[in-house]
């Protein structure tokens, strides 16, 4: 029998992992699709009153974890700019922030969703940032699983567990061993929630990424999770007191537009969003509960937290939480 060969590595050929300051929690005051700015600015203050009280409870929450009562809380909002661009950053922004403003809320980051896609490198090189979170998920195979499933990179499809068996002909239909069987949940407790998520459409060349996807991208950012060759991916571009331009390529895929915000990344997060997206972010946490984050990163915020006295689960999607308030 052969032996396996040993390989050895240099240390100092591993790039080390860039270490992120946290806040305690990343509050996101809302996400809208493009038509939901067409509707004008009242549209938007019906969005930030609605959003207010529930986002002064998370901040109240997240506080009374903490013995000193003091948490660092930085707030997010997400624009979509990936699948629609009915309008420019220099018409759509001033009025998102006057709207928030009028509800007594700051927005501290805004953020592109194509930047969850392809996002600046290290080196200013162009960060395919979906396709590296699609290189790092590590499906979970359910109980009693044949390996015929083929796998998420070939069909772009993610489930929490086993499909129903496809029957291939209406003879296999009709013979007397054929026998229907239910899909089922990995983790079920009782009964199964299945879920199978479709992460992209169309060819590889031209992916389209779907919006729940690229929703997990958003997650892992915002939880400090995501590196480039070690390095941390979207750090926020401040942008005090400019002209926002007129083309979205233009605005880096994060801005800080409050010089006093605590830090973009944190160590959990909250989003208040319309309840349209609640099915949305089920699927956000069935991608994360099947990605793999290198260790050290890991390590980063589960031991910096600790000694904050506010400690985050070890599982990713467990640093996740949602408002889905009636109305907005």
């Amino acid at each position: 029998m052969n032996q396996p060969t040993p390989v050895f590595r240099e240390t100092s050929a591993e790039p080390p992992t860039e270490s992120v300051p946290y806040s305690h929690l990343s509050l996101e005051l809302g996400h809208l699709y493009m038509e939901d700015f067409t509707e004008g600015a009242d549209r938007l203050r019906r969005h930030f009153a609605t959003a207010r009280p529930w986002a002064d409870a998370v901040r109240t929450s997240t506080a009374a974890r903490l013995a000193n009562g003091r948490a660092r809380i930085s707030t997010c909002f997400l624009i979509d700019d990936y699948f629609s661009r009915q309008s420019t950053p220099a018409r759509l922004i001033p009025p998102l922030l006057g709207a928030a403003a009028d509800a007594g809320l700051t927005i501290d980051y805004l953020a592109r969703e194509s930047g969850c896609a392809v996002a600046p490198g290290t080196d200013r090189a162009e960060l395919r940032l979906a396709e590296s979170v699609l290189h790092r998920l590590v499906e979970s195979p359910p109980p009693g699983s044949s390996g015929f499933r083929p796998p998420v990179s070939r069909t772009g499809w993610l489930s929490n567990g086993r499909r129903a068996p496809a029957q291939r002909t209406s003879a296999a239909l009709d013979s007397a061993g054929a026998t229907w069987q239910p899909p089922s949940e990995t983790t079920a407790r009782g009964h199964s929630v299945f879920m199978d998520v479709e992460l992209w459409s169309g060819p590889e060349e031209q992916r389209t990424w779907s919006c729940a996807f690229l929703a997990s991208v958003w997650q892992l950012v915002r939880l400090g999770l995501l590196r480039d060759n070690g390095r941390a991916v979207f750090a926020p571009t401040p942008w005090d007191d400019k002209e926002f331009p007129t083309e979205w390529d233009e605005l880096p895929p994060v801005v800080r537009l409050n010089p006093q915000a605590e830090p973009f990344t944190a160590y959990s997060t909250s989003s208040v969003l319309p309840t349209r997206f609640l099915p949305v972010e089920h699927a956000v946490r069935v991608v994360l509960e099947q990605v793999h984050v290198e260790a050290g990163t890991l390590a980063q915020a589960l031991e910096r937290s600790a000694k904050e006295g506010f400690p985050v689960p070890a599982d990713i999607a467990d640093r996740t939480s949602y408002v889905f308030p009636p109305g907005l």
